[in-house]
């Protein structure tokens, strides 16, 4: 009718695979890390958001005509300012998130 199951009498042990990770043998990422990159990304919102603001102020006080040029930096500078606020919002929500994870 059915045949029992049977098992191989010996498993095979799996060897190292090349290339493969090891325990303990974590190697940090190469490049910036996310704090540098967080501090950059600051450092560049406030640089675009006070070009915005020197270029608003040329335009009053009639150093250049050019209202194009100004609408460009405002809206670059708002975009980045956006993405910043995303990003804060992101980290909030994780950071809440591993709060409420039971151990």
């Amino acid at each position: 009718m059915s045949e029992p199951i049977q098992f191989p009498s010996s498993p095979r042990p799996v060897g190292r695979i090349e290339g493969g990770v090891q325990p303990g043998g974590a190697v940090p990422a190469k490049g910036k890390d996310f704090r540098q990159m967080l501090l950059e990304s600051l450092e560049e919102v406030n640089r675009l958001q006070t070009e915005a603001e020197t270029s608003v102020q040329r335009l009053l006080t009639g150093e250049t005509d050019n209202v194009a040029e100004v609408l460009h930096a405002v809206n670059k500078a708002g975009i980045a300012f956006d993405l910043l606020m995303e990003v804060r919002n992101k980290l909030t929500d994780a950071y809440r998130e591993i709060q409420q994870m039971r151990i």
